[in-house]
């Protein structure tokens, strides 16, 4: 990884909520003049070890899920999160890692939700 590459991921990191780097990667940022949106796609990474009594885990797609963030610069922020999936081979139940993202019964970041309570 370049250097600029290297000061460009610290400064959005300081953007998005904590540790968001760790179980997701940046695959795409577009801003205009009113919003700034980040997507992210979670790494493949299965929340068991890759092979579970023998059996494979396999990476079945993504949900995704927007939400709304402090805003950057005046702009508002979406921040659309690609939630991995997998299933495990001969089993019908769909894996997917416990992640909170959003305060409670909202589409708001958490501590986003927070300021706006205060």
């Amino acid at each position: 990884m370049k250097k600029s590459e290297n000061i460009s991921t610290l400064v959005i990191e300081c953007f998005l909520p904590p540790d968001t780097l760790e179980w997701f990667d940046i695959i795409n940022i577009s801003k205009s003049d009113k919003e700034i949106k980040i997507i992210l796609e979670e790494k493949n990474i299965p929340p068991l070890p890759v092979s579970f009594n023998n059996k494979k885990i396999i990476s079945k797609g993504f949900k995704e899920i927007t939400i709304s963030d402090f805003p950057i610069r005046g702009r508002k922020t979406l921040l659309t999160f690609r939630r991995r999936y997998w299933k495990i081979e001969g089993e019908e139940k769909l894996l997917k890692r416990d992640i909170k993202l959003t305060a409670e019964g909202t589409l708001l970041e958490k501590e986003f939700a927070d300021f706006l309570k205060e």
